[in-house]
């Protein structure tokens, strides 16, 4: 599976815009990509292994917190997923 990464994590990844990963559900795959690339952990979970409410993971098209099964959500070699963290600012 190929997870794309975002600009301002791919310091974390050895510059690289996407990694390929193996994972039978979303949450391996994301396990596989930390795994790999451990300072990023810090980034897309907080200490107690949860994702952090300010990082959005999509599978395919759809974001994951809003699939029946979550992190838990089956994927497949050609799924892709996308880490998004949001942005926030203004005055």
């Amino acid at each position: 599976m190929k997870i794309n990464i975002p600009t301002p994590l791919r310091a974390y990844t050895g510059g690289q815009q996407t990694v390929t990963v193996p994972g039978a559900t979303v949450g391996d795959a994301l396990d596989q990509l930390t795994g790999a690339h451990a300072e990023l952990r810090n980034h897309l979970y907080t200490p107690e292994g949860k994702l952090r409410s300010f990082v959005n993971i999509y599978l395919n098209d759809d974001d994951i917190r809003y699939l029946p099964q979550k992190e838990a959500t089956p994927t497949e070699d050609s799924d892709e997923l996308t880490i998004i963290p949001s942005i926030a600012g203004g005055y």
